[in-house]
């Protein structure tokens, strides 16, 4: 598998410090902290496995952040 590559616009931030956050506060965090595109998904959701710089994702359950990555 090729290297991930790493987008010169993608926030210097820790994925894991949203995990147990409500989904409306970490969206609007990550949005403040300069994530250009966050995504809140179901558990289990068939999502594509493509790259995309400055995407932070969200696996919501119960309106609540259960895990978070970039791309």
């Amino acid at each position: 598998m090729a290297p991930v590559p790493k987008s010169p616009f993608e926030p210097d931030d820790d994925p894991e410090t949203y995990v147990g956050l409500a989904r409306r506060t970490a969206e609007e965090r990550a949005r403040e902290r300069g994530w250009s595109t966050v995504r809140s998904l179901a558990p289990g959701t068939i999502i594509t496995m493509e790259y995309l710089g400055g995407r932070l994702n969200f696996e919501v359950e119960d309106d609540v952040v259960t895990r978070s990555w970039k791309g």
